[in-house]
């Protein structure tokens, strides 16, 4: 079957993911926290095939939040042994699928093995284009905001910029995953209904889509149900339902 203009409105071209549920997962079955996590680390796999097949542009899943650093040390160190041994074993396969990985995040917290293995990562997969794959790590959305502005108060100080012409549209440009579409759809495990702290500002018309399975648990026919429900959703982006009509499409 030939997709037309029409399919290809009604699939979100960039899914952002919190992928909850792994402790729980882990301690209904009496184990540990971190058995849980190794566990996730295979659904980050089957998302990123799933988003091959599907052809859909990027993918962006939260890890690692500026706020688990308060977790139980033990916990916070098993988490960046699985980041490492995962950045070891799976950055050449998905070079091989033209993955452009990145990350996003302050990575001044993390080990310099970690952050070269990271910036070796992104240097590796720059040229790829079949997915735009970014991990939020020691990332939040309020850091992120933070960041541009400081960003902004740089360029002013500096005469590059004045304050006059500040848009959302420059505001954006300072933002982390500032040359990707928005996403449209966002996806959370576990069953808890927030956003945590995540892509505050680019997720303003983002269509959200929560499930009770825990991260884990998902599989291709989850996925499918959020996509089949992202097809139903009238995006307006602020229009009337007569202005869009009639087919839907992605904002300029």
């Amino acid at each position: 079957m030939i997709a037309t203009a029409s399919d290809d409105a009604r699939k979100p071209r960039h899914i952002a993911i919190v992928m909850d549920g792994n402790g729980r997962w882990a301690e209904r079955r009496r184990r540990p926290r971190t058995f849980g996590h190794r566990a996730g680390a295979r659904t980050v796999k089957l998302c990123v095939r799933f988003c091959l097949e599907h052809r859909i542009e990027a993918l962006t899943l939260f890890a690692f939040s500026s706020e688990n650093w308060k977790r139980p040390k033990e916990e916070v160190g098993a988490l960046m042994s699985l980041f490492l041994r995962s950045l070891d074993r799976e950055v050449d396969e998905l070079h091989r699928h033209g993955v452009r990985l990145r990350f996003i995040g302050e990575r001044a917290h993390f080990s310099a093995a970690i952050r070269e293995r990271m910036h070796g990562a992104e240097t590796l997969t720059a040229a790829n284009s079949a997915l735009n794959l970014t991990i939020a790590a020691s990332y939040g959305g309020r850091w992120d905001i933070v960041q541009a502005c400081r960003a902004i108060a740089r360029d002013a100080i500096d005469g590059a910029l004045n304050p006059d012409t500040l848009d959302e549209t420059a505001f954006a440009a300072r933002l982390g995953l500032s040359d990707l579409p928005e996403p449209d759809l966002f996806i959370r495990t576990g069953g808890d209904h927030r956003i945590s702290n995540f892509l505050l500002w680019q997720m303003a018309y983002t269509e959200l889509w929560f499930t009770d399975t825990l991260w884990p648990d998902l599989d291709n026919a989850e996925l499918e149900r959020a996509l089949a429900d992202f097809a139903t959703r009238e995006r307006r982006f602020g229009l009337t339902s007569a202005q869009i009509a009639p087919s839907q499409g992605h904002p300029a």
